[in-house]
């Protein structure tokens, strides 16, 4: 009878193959488990000998330089440290920014530049935020709020040993959705009136529809009476208007009435006159400094009941 009819030897057979073949595996594995440790050893005592290391990174700064009814612009600080004696390249950066987990912006920089050999590096990342897109799809984000951000960023850089790395990076804080500031003449004082120079001040109320104070430093406008200029003035002193607040000031004013014809006359006469206002504002802002537009239009300007006869003090108010 063959061996092959005996179902104890076929069995046989069968487990040694098996084993044999368990023991070559085991002994391939072993081998690879070998050379990795022999590669990560080689790779310890190169970082030991040669002195490579990863590179660290650190959001070091945030700040608005520009912001307006238009936009933001952003720049992150990064310091980037490169501990190797050779120069890392930075591959690319990619940059989120979000707002209660919703994409705001995003974007990708290639080839953002070079760390030197044992040195540290400031990189500057620009970002640039659109209010009109925010607003157009998410409209529960209104002009005047703030509103709190993630900043998430991702270094990718090439090191000799350990190969491509990322170095994640998130920041937190607020951003400004700012709203113009509204404007009304009260009233036009006039302290000195004659045909070649009138002195004036105009008494003016700023409405703040912001969700925080702004601190009123310069005024540029000009003011016409129907269609015809009659200049404008510097901010004699600054003013402070509380976030969801109104504020009163006082602006000089000096023109030339015979230049302005029948508008000043027509007002003085009771029968008032439209005026318009247009300028901007330059304001301190917990987010930096900002130029915001100011506009009036289509009001009328009348005479006030306060005329002093016999002087040249008048009063006009809307």
């Amino acid at each position: 009878m063959a061996s092959s009819d005996n179902p104890e030897v076929v069995g046989r057979e069968v487990k040694d193959r098996d084993q044999k073949e368990d023991k070559k595996d085991d002994e391939k594995g072993g081998f690879l488990e070998k050379v990795k440790d022999f590669i990560h050893d080689i790779g310890e005592k190169i970082e030991e000998t040669i002195g490579f290391g990863k590179p660290t990174a650190d959001v070091t700064d945030i700040h608005v330089p520009h912001i307006n009814l238009q936009k933001a612009d952003i720049v992150v600080d990064v310091l980037i440290k490169n501990p190797n004696p050779i120069p890392i390249p930075l591959i690319d950066i990619n940059y989120l920014i979000e707002s209660d987990g919703r994409k705001l912006v995003s974007g990708l920089i290639p080839d953002a530049g070079t760390i030197h050999a044992h040195g540290s590096e400031t990189v500057k990342i620009p970002i640039c935020l659109i209010y009109d897109d925010i607003k157009n799809t998410y409209d529960d984000i209104k002009p005047g709020s703030i509103i709190p951000y993630r900043i998430k960023v991702d270094l990718i850089v090439d090191v000799p040993v350990f190969g491509r790395l990322t170095l994640p990076l998130e920041k937190t804080g607020e951003i400004p959705i700012p709203y113009k500031p509204d404007i009304d003449v009260e009233k036009i004082h006039f302290d000195k009136f004659s045909f070649e120079e009138t002195i004036a001040t105009l008494h003016l109320k700023l409405e703040n529809k912001n969700d925080f104070d702004l601190g009123l430093n310069d005024l540029d406008y000009e003011v016409w009476l129907c269609d015809v200029s009659i200049g404008g003035a510097e901010l004699t002193k600054s003013a402070k208007i509380k976030k969801n607040g109104i504020s009163y000031i006082d602006i000089p004013i000096t023109f030339r009435p015979k230049d302005c014809g029948s508008a000043v006359w027509d007002m003085i006469r009771g029968r008032g006159t439209g005026y318009s206002m247009k300028g901007n504002i330059h304001v301190d802002t917990p987010f930096g400094a900002m130029k915001l537009p100011i506009s009036k239009e289509g009001a009328k300007l009348i005479k006030d009941h306060e005329i002093r006869a016999g002087s040249c003090n008048y009063s006009y108010a809307i």
